[in-house]
């Protein structure tokens, strides 16, 4: 009878541990998955999600003692792969029009000391057994959380001045900022900005509270209209403009109109989504 008890409680402690590792799997991936990237070798950018992941491939040694050290051998060779390919791919993440995380790693001992921490403890998301006896395994991180806090500016610039709201538009308020810039091969980065035709700042670090930057992302990346609309990343009324171009070689801002510009700045609650960074930009 106790052993009957003490099986039935094993099963029970690896159901929990199981679906804990699932539960941790889905907070990490998301449910949506649509503005994909790639960077480095084997690494992918999942901009909606703001996860990043990377492969490795290990073999099994020569001449093993037995099935299970190989196999053991094989999955340790994959992950040591899989978190090098990750730094590799984090490096190459665009972090604004000018910079990437690599740019800030070559000129801060700190950042690249924190940022190489961060990716040694990123998740194991999957293992595949191959038949010759590899193992492929699958490592994943956030853009968002640590590695945001790291890399954004801990003093934002200041506001820009001069964007003159238009009579007869001041006064609309929304829930958040949906650009449309499907067309314009627009590149998503960590810290896009929206500006408007004079090119001065709309959206961007000089506009937002930045631990809501740390912990939501500073803008969402999606393909569709209709999901954005129902996004809860901007609630319920937000307002959607089109992009009139991109901005800079590196094609991570986007240029709105100064109409559409001025609509934004026109009330002065519309601040209050931009500082939560609610903002999604559409793009191919």
């Amino acid at each position: 009878m106790r052993s009957g008890r003490r099986v039935l409680v094993v099963l029970s402690v690896v159901a929990l541990l199981a679906f804990m590792g699932g539960s941790a799997f889905a907070q990490l991936v998301g449910t949506i998955k649509d503005v994909e990237t790639s960077v480095g070798s084997s690494g992918k950018v999942d901009w909606t999600t703001g996860v990043i992941t990377a492969v490795g491939i290990g073999a099994p040694p020569a001449q093993p003692a037995n099935a299970a050290q190989a196999r053991a051998m094989a999955e340790r060779a994959a992950q040591v792969v899989a978190y090098r390919n990750l730094l590799e791919a984090v490096k190459g993440v665009r972090l604004d029009s000018t910079t990437t995380v690599e740019n800030f790693m070559v000129t801060s001992d700190v950042i690249r000391t924190q940022v190489s921490g961060f990716v040694q403890g990123a998740m194991v998301m999957d293992k595949k057994y191959m038949s010759d006896g590899s193992v492929e395994v699958t490592v994943g991180m956030k853009l968002t959380g640590a590695l945001a806090d790291s890399l954004l500016p801990k003093t934002p610039p200041a506001q820009p001045t001069g964007i003159v709201t238009t009579p007869g538009v001041a006064g609309q308020t929304f829930t958040g900022l949906i650009v449309d810039a499907r067309g314009l091969g627009i590149r998503p980065a960590m810290a896009p900005k929206v500006l408007n035709e004079d090119g001065k700042e709309v959206y961007g670090s000089a506009w937002i509270n930045r631990e809501w930057a740390v912990r939501e992302g500073m803008a969402g990346y999606l393909k569709d209209p209709l999901q954005a609309q129902q996004n809860p990343r901007v609630t319920d009324k937000p307002l959607l403009v089109k992009a009139i171009k991109a901005s800079g070689d590196a094609r991570v801002d986007v240029v709105i109109s100064n109409a559409d510009a001025s609509m934004i700045h026109g009330a002065t609650q519309n601040l209050s989504f931009l500082e939560k960074c609610k903002v999604i930009i559409l793009v191919d």
